[in-house]
């Protein structure tokens, strides 16, 4: 009995400077208002998002967890927010009301975690299990990438031109727990095309009086076959493989193509028709 009593006061006094360490962490602030959206981007899918007072709002994908989720605030004493990542990591940030915002997107690294709510495991056989999974979901990712290219399945004529430069969404093909965007850039034009970047992105029509548009980027799980550039005369298809999304009518996804060093940029709407009834 006594030396349960010892234990007992040990596991007590080992806990209480736990959390007396992570209460004196120093937390970064996050600032948002009642008129725009800020978006928090994290390492890993969003299991749960907690804000300490009513006047803050995080909003994230409950049903399908995603690497996003949307904050905002009304007038009032700040408060703090707690989220915590499907892998168990969790982050805290202190958050403010600000009228006026000069962040809107933030792009939280696993570095910024707090901790984890259990214990991570360091087992060497379990490390190496884990690597094993990864590599063999990048060569199913490759596999399945290089058979979608050698098919003539297409879902529609999705495509926009600007200046000899096509871009088309040939297919888009769910399987498992992704969707996988089959997409051709032709180059009709007499010069090479130099390749910034290609992002797809949600956007929602927001509805009222004042309507405007919210864009929030998506980032890919792999990309195949993905150039830098395409020589004159020439067409090159490729892959991006994305987390599974559905969505509602009064959004739409925008394939962004952006030009290096010029000004042939392309942007593409998908209807919601297309992303929710993938082949």
């Amino acid at each position: 009995m006594k030396n349960y009593i010892i234990i007992s006061a040990l596991i007590i006094c080992s806990t209480f400077a736990k959390v007396k360490a992570q209460t004196t962490h120093l937390l970064d602030t996050i600032y948002a208002n009642d008129t725009k959206n800020v978006a928090l981007f994290f390492p890993e899918p969003i299991r749960q998002g907690i804000t300490g007072s009513d006047n803050f709002v995080f909003t994230y994908n409950r049903e399908k967890e995603q690497y996003f989720g949307l904050l905002q605030a009304k007038p009032g004493k700040e408060s703090n927010l707690l989220v915590v990542n499907r892998n168990g990591s969790i982050f805290s940030y202190i958050v403010r009301y600000k009228k006026q915002l000069s962040k809107l997107n933030y792009f939280i690294p696993l570095s910024n975690s707090i901790g984890n709510e259990k214990p991570i495991v360091t087992d060497s056989a379990l490390v190496e299990s884990s690597e094993e999974l990864v590599d063999n979901k990048t060569y199913y990712y490759q596999k399945f990438c290089s058979y979608l290219l050698k098919r003539k399945q297409r879902i529609g004529r999705i495509k926009k031109r600007n200046e000899g430069i096509i871009l088309t969404v040939e297919n888009i093909v769910f399987d498992k727990d992704e969707l996988y965007f089959v997409i051709e850039i032709e180059n009709n034009s007499s010069l090479d095309y130099d390749l910034n970047f290609l992002n797809l992105s949600i956007e929602t029509r927001q509805k009222g009086k004042r309507k405007s548009l919210q864009r929030l980027y998506q980032k890919p799980i792999y990309k195949h076959n993905l150039p830098s550039k395409i020589k004159e005369g020439k067409t090159v298809r490729f892959v991006y493989v994305m987390p599974k999304f559905s969505l509602s009518n009064d959004r739409r996804a925008i394939l962004e193509l952006n030009e290096k060093d010029g000004e042939r940029n392309i942007e593409l709407k998908l209807s919601h028709r297309y992303i929710n009834n993938p082949n």
